[in-house]
């Protein structure tokens, strides 16, 4: 189905690898065009799916950024605006997908990468990652979502003089900051990745999926989180995993959630 993206089912677990290694994973419109067919019509329709990993291949890159190849044939603003776009829209199928994903980042995470890590809903890194937004080098700025997603991670300030300066951090910086939630041994981030994922499928799923979009609120326009937060606890209320939930916790049992 798919010529870049490897995609294994670990149990419950889907782990999406970005197979590119001898251009350390960079993001080209095969990629891209890949993981949205993956997010919007594949992924959703996996009914026992819990989680999702996502991946590059070799132990140099996550992914080390988009593919500037590509963007040499761009000739005015029209096409780099319609490429920033189709970029966000990928993105945004990621960040509201109704499954947890995690990025493991287990190399560079440059420009695109950094955007595409940012844009799942957490990231555990190695110790070798590095994370960066270099674009101003080319003479043009993050266009997937790099200049809103960082500040909202590190605050404006970090952000501002990361993608100014072009510097890259390395993977305790980036925990440091916020912007990484583990950093654990080379080699290792999959496996921290899944743990976090087991540990979450053993939750309610539709209370996950309405803390997913609950979270995301905070950051839309236009959008009251608060008012998002009532609406989506009356639904989960009305649900027969709350009754289960409930029932468990009295009982002193662990639950079992039907997802309805």
């Amino acid at each position: 189905m798919y010529e870049i993206l490897d995609v294994q089912q670990d149990g419950n677990i889907a782990i999406v690898t970005i197979n590119r290694p001898k251009a350390l994973n960079a993001l080209n419109q095969q990629t891209l065009t890949e993981l949205r067919h993956l997010f919007s019509e594949d992924l959703p329709k996996r009914e026992d799916l819990s989680g999702v990993i996502l991946t590059g291949a070799g132990e140099k890159a996550f992914v080390a950024g988009a593919d500037i190849k590509e963007f040499t044939g761009i000739s005015d603003d029209e096409q780099g605006a319609k490429m920033a776009r189709n970029g966000h829209e990928i993105f945004f199928l990621i960040e509201e997908f109704s499954k947890p994903v995690i990025a493991a980042v287990n190399g560079f995470a440059l420009g695109g990468g950094c955007e595409l890590a940012m844009a799942c809903h957490m990231r555990v890194a190695s110790e070798n990652a590095r994370f960066g937004q270099p674009e101003v080098n080319l003479g043009i700025i993050p266009g997937y979502g790099g200049t809103q997603r960082l500040v909202q991670y590190i605050g404006k300030g970090k952000a501002m003089e990361l993608m100014l300066t072009a510097d890259m951090i390395k993977a305790n910086e980036a925990h440091r900051l916020g912007l990484v939630n583990h950093v654990v041994p080379k080699g290792e981030a999959v496996a921290k990745a899944k743990e976090i994922l087991t540990k979450i499928s053993t939750k309610g799923p539709v209370a996950v999926a309405k803390v997913i979009e609950s979270i995301n609120a905070y950051f839309q326009n236009g959008v009251d989180g608060f008012e998002r937060e009532v609406e989506k606890f009356g639904t989960t209320t009305a649900t027969k995993d709350f009754q289960e939930g409930a029932a468990a916790f009295i009982e002193k049992r662990p639950a079992n959630f039907q997802g309805c």
